[in-house]
């Protein structure tokens, strides 16, 4: 995205202005606009060019570029990517297969990913669409604590396919497999010794014959 025109820039006879806090000025001739500005130690910003006038703004306009460049830097950092992972099963899937495809999903939605299920028909199978809505809609329900149908079961040529939706968030999976990782060197830890109980120092030994 291309900057604003600022102060000397705005080749336009007049402008709307508008000021510092925000109150409408009036339509003004631009070199009034810039005389406002230079005498408020502000410049002049072209905001709305395509307005009829065009619409500009006093402001700080270094302070302006700042603000919107931290908001944009921490927009960046608290935004989590959606991830799509991808499942793919055949509508005649036995059932060992299908607990090990069942356990990806699952690991994939803790995760707080989203799930792209694909039933790949072949050959005859095609005309029976009904066998892979069915393992689909019995794999939403196997899953239901984890995620949820966010794109229901449509035919896309030769497959048929299925969104599922984490119901926890990515960015709430993080934090907890976060908060189990600090836990887990807390465990193991070795007992303190009872500062009241006093070691042996008579060399006898218990339980010696």
């Amino acid at each position: 995205m291309s900057e604003p025109r600022i102060n000397e820039r705005i080749r336009v006879p007049e402008v709307r202005l508008v000021g510092p806090n925000g109150e409408q000025v009036g339509i003004v001739r631009v070199e009034d606009a810039l005389r406002l500005a230079e005498e408020a130690n502000l410049d002049l910003v072209e905001v709305a060019p395509m307005a009829k006038p065009p619409v500009a703004k006093l402001m700080d306009f270094g302070k302006f570029k700042y603000e919107a460049a931290m908001k944009a830097r921490e927009a960046r950092k608290n935004q989590v990517n959606t991830v799509i992972k991808e499942i793919k099963l055949r509508p005649k899937i036995d059932p060992h297969d299908y607990g090990t495809k069942k356990g990806h999903v699952e690991r994939f939605l803790k995760a707080g990913d989203k799930v792209k299920v694909t039933i790949m028909f072949r050959g005859r199978e095609q005309s029976r669409p009904e066998l892979g809505r069915r393992l689909l809609e019995r794999l939403a329900e196997d899953i239901a604590e984890l995620g949820f149908v966010e794109s229901a079961p449509k035919q896309d040529g030769r497959n048929m396919i299925m969104v599922i939706g984490p119901t926890k968030k990515k960015a709430e999976a993080k934090a907890e497999q976060r908060r189990v990782r600090e836990q887990r060197p807390a465990t193991g830890e070795e007992p303190a010794a009872d500062p009241q109980t006093e070691p042996q120092t008579d060399g006898a030994t218990a339980g010696a014959e």
